[in-house]
């Protein structure tokens, strides 16, 4: 189907590097398509299902498209904006396999073997968050996603035998470039969910022997009427990343499961980075990213650019071959990101541990000046978390005359909300004065995108002006 997929990509004038932007739902053909688009020659460009017409008018001009594929309920929306950014084509695709884009297939001559690249040239191009600013285009090379397939087939075992449960979306680095990865390149299977559902993925476990989530799956799993521990014996893997897992929920799965959860750390910019370690006793700690996969450094540094000691918190920096090559028509932004020893500025605030664990303290952009003094929002979170009235928190800097910033925390509790001056009296107990939040204000739930990953970009907003 690849060699399909791709000659059909040629005869629609695909040439070497240009994109091919796809807004359409999980899918075995939109695997397919991706494929088909690396053997193609050119460049693959996810983009979330929830983008609406002005994000995607966004991501098209700057991409500057060949071909588009978008679901046929969305073509009169999506034709016009491709069009406007130059795009040759728009065809459609649907999680039924079917649209014009198969339709087109159905006649085209297969590809016989691929075009030639070279291992530098761009494979991928994924856009950040966006939760500052414009989103910005990472561009991935074909280095990056073989090199890190690999290395992580090696860090976490993977063979021939194994079955991964697939239930992550595939327009992000974590469900395509780790998990559908990691299968290619080990000649794996894996059972492919079209999304996460409690019920499906207790029924699809005993089938399977690796499981990749989010934070939230662990979390929703845990908290199921569903759950049962029968499906997770004999299990040989469970990981989780794209936003950190609460050490309580790591204890609780560990407890209830007997696995202990393996969280590793990357990025849109870096794919994987680091993990802790599959075998050896002490080698999952949780809260821990672990330590730098085969081929990869990490180091944290200090404003002057100079690594720090054991235990000293800075940024995070990271040099390897999965090292994404800059930001798409972005020189002087990707030149400011990197040093000029090669490596990329995270913009991760981390610590390390003196047997080599790194240990994420937040966002660089997260962090709280406030009255001159440093507060690193996962001090305090930790702090909150660890009370039984406590279910999860997230700690922000708001505007404030006299300290520049003050420090709120938003609380989602874990039954009826505790009083407010109960927490902030029992934080004062264990945090300099200037860490304690000057307010609590509590929620049903804490905002995440599509990852999991709280946003608290919206929680600044919301609570800016309280």
């Amino acid at each position: 189907m690849t060699a399909l997929y791709a000659g059909l990509l040629i005869e629609l004038g695909l040439q070497p590097g240009d994109r091919v932007a796809v807004q359409v739902e999980k899918s075995p053909e939109a695997v397919i398509l991706y494929l088909a688009t690396l053997r193609a020659g050119g460049a693959f460009l996810p983009l979330n299902t929830a983008y609406t017409a002005p994000e995607m008018r966004y991501f098209l001009e700057d991409s500057q498209p060949r071909l588009v594929v978008c679901r046929s309920e969305d073509e009169d929306k999506i034709a016009p904006l491709a069009e406007s950014a130059g795009a040759a084509h728009t065809l459609t695709l649907d999680a039924d396999g079917s649209g014009s884009f198969a339709e087109r297939t159905a006649e085209a001559s297969p590809l016989k073997g691929s075009v030639e690249r070279s291992i530098g040239d761009l494979a991928a191009i994924l856009y950040t968050s966006g939760t500052t600013g414009r989103s910005k285009g990472a561009m991935l090379t074909i280095e990056n996603l073989w090199s890190n397939a690999n290395t992580l087939c090696e860090a976490w075992g993977f063979s021939k035998t194994d079955v991964l449960l697939h239930a992550l979306p595939i327009f992000h680095a974590h469900g395509l470039f780790v998990a559908i990865n990691c299968v290619l390149v080990s000649g794996s299977r894996m059972l492919f969910l079209p999304k996460f559902d409690v019920g499906t993925v207790m029924g699809a476990l005993p089938r399977c022997t690796v499981m990749m989530g989010v934070p939230t799956f662990y979390t929703r799993l845990l908290a199921s009427p569903e759950f049962a521990a029968e499906p997770f014996a004999g299990r040989r893997l469970f990981i989780s990343g794209s936003a950190p897992l609460l050490a309580d929920t790591w204890q609780e799965f560990k407890d209830r499961t007997g696995h202990e959860i393996l969280e590793r750390y990357g990025m849109t910019e870096t794919v994987m980075s680091s993990s802790n370690l599959l075998e050896g006793e002490g080698g999952r700690i949780p809260g821990s990213i672990g330590k730098p996969l085969a081929g990869v450094e990490l180091r944290v540094v200090g404003e002057d650019g100079e690594e720090l000691p054991v235990g000293e918190t800075g940024m995070l920096e990271v040099r390897g071959p999965n090292v994404f090559k800059g930001y798409w028509r972005l020189p002087e932004k990707t030149n400011a990101e990197f040093r000029p020893d090669g490596f990329f500025i995270t913009g991760d605030m981390a610590r390390r541990d003196a047997n080599g664990f790194f240990y994420l303290v937040g966002r660089a952009k997260d962090l709280i000046i406030t009255g001159g003094y440093n507060v690193y929002p996962k001090e305090v979170e930790e702090a909150l978390d660890a009370m039984d009235s406590v279910f999860e928190s997230a700690v922000v800097g708001v505007t404030d005359p006299d300290f520049g910033e003050r420090v709120i925390a938003v609380v989602k509790p874990s039954g009826n909300p505790p009083a407010a001056e109960t927490l902030i009296a029992a934080l004062k107990e264990q945090l300099a004065g200037y860490k304690v939040p000057k307010e609590i204000h509590f929620v049903d739930e804490l905002p995440r995108n599509v990852m999991g990953k709280i946003q608290k970009n919206v929680l600044r907003e919301r609570f800016e002006s309280t």
